[in-house]
């Protein structure tokens, strides 16, 4: 019989081409653990954690170095409840980032004195199906129309089952 090989652990080398990442820490858990009950759905989205609710999202987290004052949680709704939000939410604001000076998306500043309170009854309303928050994701891009039906896009896309 041969010498057997001494085991390795199984580490990759220092400079293998793809090293591990660690993952990233979740930003504000306390929000996901709350909304537990509803298992929740996690993405990466914009370097932040979007979360879903069934078909809906309801939340982005963020904590991110730069840009600071838009870290906290995202919340997703439209300007028609903004007001009705901001009874409750009195620091909820819209966020900076984005560029708009209104946008659908409002922000419960995690440098607000009641950060953690208006959080938790974020996720109140959440767990209680509050319609206010919560979007249903649309297409990414909008279906393009087609001029020629004939050409080796349309072929394709009638192949996709595309073609309008």
């Amino acid at each position: 019989m041969g010498v057997m090989p001494k085991a390795r652990p199984n580490t990759p080398p220092a400079d293998a081409a793809f090293p591990f990442k660690k993952p990233k820490p979740v930003p504000h858990r306390f929000v996901l653990d709350t909304i537990a009950p509803l298992l929740p759905c996690t993405r990466p989205m914009f370097g932040c954690l979007a979360t879903y609710v069934k078909d809906k999202i309801v939340l982005i987290l963020r904590d991110k170095p730069e840009n600071t004052a838009d870290n906290g949680v995202w919340l997703a709704t439209t300007e028609e409840h903004h007001e009705s939000l901001r009874r409750e939410f009195p620091n909820m604001r819209s966020i900076r980032v984005l560029g708009k000076p209104v946008t659908g998306w409002q922000l419960l500043p995690a440098d607000a004195p009641d950060f953690e309170q208006a959080a938790l009854r974020a996720c109140e309303l959440i767990l209680a199906g509050d319609p206010r928050i919560g979007k249903v994701p649309g297409s990414r891009r909008p279906a393009k129309k087609m001029l020629n039906s004939s050409g080796p896009k349309a072929r394709n896309a009638a192949k996709r089952g595309t073609h309008s």
